[in-house]
């Protein structure tokens, strides 16, 4: 058995890899990798915290975090793939397509 400590430290690392991902990152996939991870993150603690408690609520809220994720995956990546036709690259400083 691995202690809900261990994986709570895992779901932490994973959580700052994603967020340092989002705030360092430049290029549209790789920021929207890193709040893919940060959602498995979550995910990861949602898991050890039902585990610990051995209650089916954490594997509730995991589905629907699944479900929201697929859905932001499909959304997110149908709209890079639209700017990018537009723009021509991958660079979040280019996009200002949103600005007034």
């Amino acid at each position: 058995m691995i202690p809900t400590t261990h994986v709570l430290i895992l779901s932490a690392a994973l959580f700052s890899i994603g967020v340092l991902g989002v705030m360092l990152r430049r290029n549209v996939i790789v920021i929207f990798m890193s709040i893919e991870l940060m959602l498995n993150a979550v995910n990861l603690s949602f898991v050890g915290f039902a585990r610990e408690m051995d209650s089916m609520t954490g594997v509730i809220f995991i589905f629907f975090i699944i479900v929201v994720a697929a859905a932001e995956a499909v959304v997110g990546l149908s709209i890079i793939l639209s700017i990018y036709r537009n723009r021509q690259t991958l660079n979040v400083d280019e996009y200002n397509l949103l600005k007034w």
